[in-house]
C-alpha cells in the first residue's frame, strides 16, 4: 500500500517535477552567487531571483515587482512587518484564529509597549468585521490578519477588513501562508499593505522560501530585520534604503527560489481558479462522507467556498494523537495532531489542549485517496466500541 499524504497545509506534497528540474538546473549550470559578481554565472542567477519576483508580482496582481523581499518563509516576512512597524505606544488588532507566527512576535511586541487587542472569533472561526471597526482606536496603526485559518480553514473576509483599514488609514498586513496558490489573492482590490507568502505550501516550492509584498513608500516605515551584505552599494556600511535591498541581507537561497519560480509557473499555468475548483471537489467529497460516521466531530464552516481544503476533526473519546497514529500504522494516510501551532484558535473552537486531527488536501490528491481516507476513519470509530 502506497502512502497517502493529506499534510499539504504543513507543507505540500508531492510537488510539481517542474520544481526538482529547476533546482537541479540551477545546481548544475548557474550555482552562482546573485549580485555579487560581475560575470555571467553571477547576472544569470540574479535573473533567477528576479523573475521570480515578477511572477508573484502576476500571482498577486503587484505592480512593481521589487516591492516582493524573498524571505526563507511566511514567519520571516511576518517578523519584518510586525518589529519593523511597530512602536511602543501603538495599538494593533488580530484576530483568535491566528497561527504562532503571527501571534508570538505581536506577544513580544506587547512586552515592548504595543497594546494587542485579540479580537475574539466565531465557532467556526469566522471573525466579523463591523467588530475590527468597532475596535479601532485613536492610536491603532495596523490590523494582522490571517487569510485562511490553518485548523478550520475558514477564509477571513480580508477585502473588507481592507476596505476598513484603508478608509481608517490603518497598516493592513495578511498572512497568506495558507491561501498563497489555492485562493484568489489581488493586494489592489484588497487594500492589502503587507503580503506575507510562504513557497512550500500551496505555490509547491521548496522549504525555506517565500516572501513578503510591501506596498510601495511604506517601506519607509519599516526597519529591516537584518543587515547585511547585499551586493549593492558595498562601498558604504550602512544598509540600502531601497528595494528590495533594505530587507534582503546575506546571500538568498537562490537554488531555492528557483524551485519556487518553478512551482509559480504551475500555478499560473493550471490557474488559481482550478486549483481552487479541484480542492473544493475533495473537501465536498471527504466531509460528506464523513458526515455519516459515528462520533466524528467536525470543525469549520460548512459552506466550502468559504474554507480552504484543511478539515480538522476528533473522535469522540479518542486522543487526537492516537487517531493520527493508527492512519499512519495502519493505513498509511499522513495526517497532523495536536494544536498546530495555534492555540488560540484552538481555544475559539473549544478543541484546546488536546486539539485536533487535520487533513489537508492538495491538487495532487486523488478521490480515490479521499476515499480510503473515509473508509479509515470508519474503520478507526468501528473499533473504538
Amino acid at each position: 500500500m502506497s502512502i497517502i499524504y493529506f499534510d499539504n497545509a504543513a507543507t505540500s506534497w508531492p510537488k510539481p517535477s517542474e520544481v526538482s528540474a529547476a533546482m537541479q538546473k540551477y545546481m548544475r549550470k548557474i550555482g552562482a552567487n546573485p549580485g555579487r559578481s560581475g560575470h555571467r554565472l553571477s547576472v544569470e542567477a540574479a535573473r533567477v531571483i528576479y523573475d521570480t519576483r515578477e511572477k508573484l508580482a502576476q500571482l498577486f496582481n503587484i505592480t512593481d515587482p521589487l516591492q516582493i523581499v524573498m524571505t526563507k518563509n511566511a514567519t520571516e516576512g511576518l517578523n519584518i512587518a510586525i518589529f519593523g512597524l511597530l512602536k511602543s505606544g501603538d495599538h494593533v488588532i488580530t484576530s483568535s484564529m491566528e497561527h504562532n507566527s503571527v501571534m508570538r512576535p505581536l506577544r513580544a511586541m506587547e512586552h515592548r509597549g504595543v497594546n494587542l487587542t485579540v479580537m475574539s472569533c466565531d465557532q467556526d472561526g469566522m471573525i466579523d468585521p463591523i467588530n475590527i471597526s468597532a475596535a479601532i482606536r485613536k492610536n491603532t496603526k495596523a490590523i494582522f490578519m490571517t487569510h485562511a485559518s490553518n485548523v478550520t480553514g475558514t477564509v477571513m473576509p480580508v477585502a473588507d477588513i481592507g476596505r476598513i483599514a484603508r478608509e481608517r488609514n490603518l497598516v493592513f498586513c495578511v498572512d497568506a501562508a495558507q491561501t498563497a496558490g489555492c485562493c484568489p489573492i489581488d493586494v489592489k482590490e484588497m487594500n492589502i499593505d503587507l503580503l506575507a507568502f510562504t513557497g512550500h505550501k500551496s505555490l509547491f516550492g521548496p522549504s525555506g522560501t517565500g516572501g513578503i509584498y510591501i506596498r510601495e513608500g511604506l517601506e519607509n516605515k519599516i526597519e529591516p530585520l537584518c543587515v547585511g551584505g547585499t551586493g549593492s552599494r558595498s562601498e558604504v556600511e550602512e544598509q540600502p534604503d531601497f528595494m528590495p535591498d533594505r530587507y534582503e541581507a546575506g546571500t538568498p537561497n537562490t537554488v531555492g527560489i528557483a524551485g519556487l519560480q518553478a512551482g509559480v509557473d504551475f500555478v499560473l499555468s493550471e490557474g488559481v481558479d482550478q486549483i481552487k475548483s479541484r480542492e473544493e471537489e475533495l473537501l465536498k467529497t471527504f466531509m460528506e462522507g464523513i458526515k455519516g460516521i459515528p462520533d466524528v466531530i467536525l470543525y469549520g464552516q460548512t459552506d466550502m467556498h468559504k474554507r480552504t481544503s484543511v478539515v480538522s476533526l476528533n473522535i469522540a473519546g479518542m486522543d487526537p494523537a492516537a487517531v493520527a497514529l493508527q492512519l499512519d500504522e495502519r493505513f498509511k494516510i499522513m495526517v497532523r495532531s495536536g494544536i498546530h501551532c495555534a492555540p488560540s484558535a484552538h481555544k475559539t473552537i473549544d478543541t484546546y489542549p488536546q486539539g485536533t486531527v487535520r487533513f489537508s488536501f492538495s491538487y495532487f490528491n486523488t478521490q480515490d485517496q479521499i476515499a480510503k481516507a473515509i473508509e479509515a476513519l470508519h474503520k478507526i470509530s468501528r473499533r473504538k466500541k
